[in-house]
């Protein structure tokens, strides 16, 4: 794939597996995990609009390198909502997820003033649909304000009458999965206890387990959990049964972070593991993606937030990745000289090339760019925004799995591919 521009460098793995030769394959992808419906990609940051609306070009720039289909999460009923209206205004191409994420469980707390229709974390920028992804352990909501019974009976009745009407609305067929397919972002998050506290997040994630369950027919999981593996596991075998044997649609855990035996129970129950950013931190991160099983795998991009860092271990399979395809096209260049490359390999065309080197004394990029990127003060259009992760760039998840796999772009991508379209019902 042609790639432009510049990115961080970083320093390039000797113990690595060796992943097979490049291809000619033309990779296919679908997003399982993205935030689109958050205003940042309609230019507005914290409640302020800082550039015109790009969200048309950020959808052309996922199709154009392959992301075909974009599932928009879910995560209050605002973003609910909005998720769907955007699977209208990009029909084919974007579908939603609906439900209540752990950061925005509040709504079922006391102490929570507001409607839940009005937002999703007491405190939060209502400006922004999705808490950063992050961990923050300072001043976790301690337990022991309760749960709101008469309010919570009202928040389930409402997020079932809003799954209910989008059925109704886009109703799915053999030949169309309908807008809404999945329930969720929904689950257990205890590294971020500030946005809601662990009882709030048990009552809450119980709760829609138990609606999800009582769906006829029923939806696939779109699930979350972080730091909560056991807690999370329980309640899903209280609602499903011990082997998950009355969840009919499946699930994916999704921008999962956790262990390798926690993956591998997921696995047994038949859930399938999402792999975005946030999956490459650590060395431990990777070993973990490294046993995720071909058939339990999805791609995703969490975007905006859960982008691929120079800082992360996973960042030196991109440089693997890079050399890689500069090594197969210098081949390629040798093998088959122009005159034009016979000029540019004559001693005095060598020397001009280094003397214009030493003027622009910037190094080549190890990982290089599709797309231009700038700062948002500095928008223009075509442009990526710096900081804004998009879902193009779930190329770069796919090109870390197969690097730390050892397999092909095209294993990763059709295993993907199928596992997600037959979870989700995309065939068309």
């Amino acid at each position: 794939m042609a790639e432009a521009t510049s990115d961080q460098p970083n320093s390039v793995s000797t113990t690595a597996p060796i992943a097979p030769p490049l291809t000619s394959y033309t990779p296919r992808y679908i997003d399982i995990g993205i935030n689109l419906a958050d205003p940042i990609f309609r230019g507005r940051y914290h409640g302020k609009s800082r550039h015109p609306d790009d969200l048309q070009a950020v959808v052309g720039r996922a199709v154009e390198v392959g992301c075909t289909k974009l599932i928009v999460t879910g995560s209050s009923f605002k973003s609910s909502r909005d998720a769907l209206k955007l699977a209208k205004e990009f029909p084919g191409i974007v579908f939603a997820t609906a439900g209540i994420h752990p950061c925005s469980s509040s709504i079922f707390s006391p102490s929570h003033h507001k409607h839940h229709d009005e937002s999703q974390s007491e405190g939060e920028d209502e400006a922004e649909h999705t808490p950063a992804c992050d961990p923050d352990p300072s001043q976790p909501i301690p337990d022991g304000d309760g749960v709101d019974l008469a309010r919570s009976e009202k928040i389930i009745a409402d997020l079932a009458d809003l799954i209910t009407r989008a059925r109704k609305d886009f109703p799915s067929s053999s030949s169309n999965p309908g807008e809404l397919v999945a329930f969720g972002e929904f689950g257990l998050d205890y590294d971020r206890l500030h946005y809601c506290s662990k009882e709030v997040q048990l009552h809450s994630f119980s709760a829609q387990l138990r609606l999800a369950a009582s769906l006829t027919p029923q939806l696939p999981l779109f699930l979350h959990s972080r730091a909560a593996h056991a807690d999370f596991v329980r309640l899903l075998k209280e609602a499903f049964g011990p082997r998950l044997e009355r969840l009919e649609k499946g699930g994916v855990v999704h921008s999962f972070t956790g262990t390798v035996d926690e993956m591998r129970e997921l696995m047994d129950l038949g859930l399938y593991i999402g792999v975005n950013g946030c999956s490459f931190k650590t060395a431990e991160n990777c070993e973990v993606v490294k046993e995720i099983e071909l058939s339990r795998l999805m791609l995703e991009t969490d975007g905006p937030w859960c982008e691929v860092r120079p800082s992360h271990e996973g960042w030196k399979y991109l440089v693997e990745f890079e050399a890689r395809a500069k090594a197969a096209a210098a081949a390629a260049a040798a093998a088959a000289p122009s005159t034009a490359q016979g000029q540019a390999g004559t001693p005095e065309n060598q020397q001009q090339q280094q003397q214009g080197k030493k003027k622009n004394q910037k190094k080549d990029p190890e990982v290089l760019e599709r797309y231009k990127t700038v700062k948002k003060e500095k928008w223009e259009e075509g442009a990526m925004v710096k900081g804004r992760n998009e879902p193009c760039t779930i190329e770069r998840i796919a090109k870390i799995v197969a690097g730390i796999k050892g397999v092909s772009i095209e294993e990763v991508c059709e295993a993907a591919w199928a596992n997600t379209v037959k979870v989700f019902g995309l065939e068309s």
